[in-house]
């Protein structure tokens, strides 16, 4: 086993939850292998043809994880592992805070074609295609940007990715609306954390109506601005928001999360040309860290 491999425990937690049989009937060859292959790449973000011959041809390890990431396999195993994870309590639930990080795109990234990918033999496109592809344009050249919503254990919970120059108010809800981690002795998924944390970016009339609506406590500060024209307005501005000092010391959770996702270099440096396929290049370093992660309190 390699320097950054699967652990037996982290492969026993997998291995349940992987696809059983391949495009044409027959069984895959060597998961473990493959997605180890997979990891090498995305914890050091080498090309593709550059992996190590101990992983098999690159070109499969390659196809696989594009192949994944287009049809919502590694969406599948983010989303069985977050189950697992809830089931042992090893999600903290009393805290959940949203941000975003910046990725530069390296220069392969750009030149995707105009033409929608399609799925081979399915005739759609992949479930996280972007006609953008996630790039934005800024003074410093092509940017692509991570909205994540941590949990308090500082792991992922959902991810969005958009182009770099996109504000991060608007994406608090599309965010919100993907934390969904399934019981797995049945029941709706769970969707409302005990807290929400956010810094003033996100504080909009329209974010905390959202937030009121779905009866989740949060912490955002009001900018100076808002607080302003509320103040403007007199009577008819309404009620000032409500902040706790205390609880937004715990912004630094989701700091944190994007620090160990960023810890992999193919997703603090955008490689992929594709949003969906980078988008499941997060996706694999929020399992990975799942998979390393302990009950509460254990060390």
């Amino acid at each position: 086993m390699g320097r950054g491999d699967l652990t037996n425990e982290e492969w026993a937690r997998l291995k349940p939850h992987l696809p059983k049989s391949g495009q044409r009937g027959g069984r895959w060859e060597s998961h473990r292998r493959v997605i180890n292959g997979i990891l090498f790449r995305q914890r050091t973000g080498v090309p593709w043809r550059d992996l190590p011959a101990r992983f098999g041809r690159w070109r499969t390890v390659c196809e696989r994880h594009r192949r994944w990431s287009a049809d919502g396999t590694w969406d599948k195993l983010f989303a069985a592992v977050l189950a697992d994870a809830d089931a042992e309590g090893r999600i903290d639930w009393s805290m959940v805070s949203v941000d975003s990080t910046s990725c530069r795109a390296h220069q392969h990234a750009a030149g995707a074609r105009k033409k929608p990918p399609r799925l081979p033999g399915k005739g759609h496109t992949p479930l996280q295609h972007r006609p953008d592809e996630g790039l934005g344009r800024s003074r410093g050249g092509l940017t692509c940007k991570i909205h994540p919503a941590g949990e308090g254990g500082r792991r992922p919970l959902a991810l969005l990715i958009t182009p770099g120059q996109w504000g991060d108010a608007p994406q608090l809800i599309p965010v919100m609306e993907r934390v969904r981690v399934a019981r797995r002795d049945g029941g709706r998924p769970r969707t409302r954390p005990g807290h929400l944390g956010g810094d003033k970016a996100y504080s909009s009339r329209r974010n905390r109506r959202y937030l009121r609506r779905r009866q989740i406590k949060h912490t955002i500060p009001e900018p100076k601005n808002q607080r302003a024209n509320r103040r403007h307005k007199g009577s008819r501005g309404g009620r000032p928001a409500g902040f706790d000092r205390t609880i937004y010391k715990r912004r630094n959770e989701v700091e944190r999360t994007i620090n160990a996702l960023k810890s992999f270099r193919a997703v603090a440096t955008r490689f992929d040309k594709r949003a969906y396929v980078f988008y499941g290049a997060v996706t694999v370093a929020s399992i990975r860290l799942w998979l390393r992660s302990r009950p509460t309190g254990e060390t």
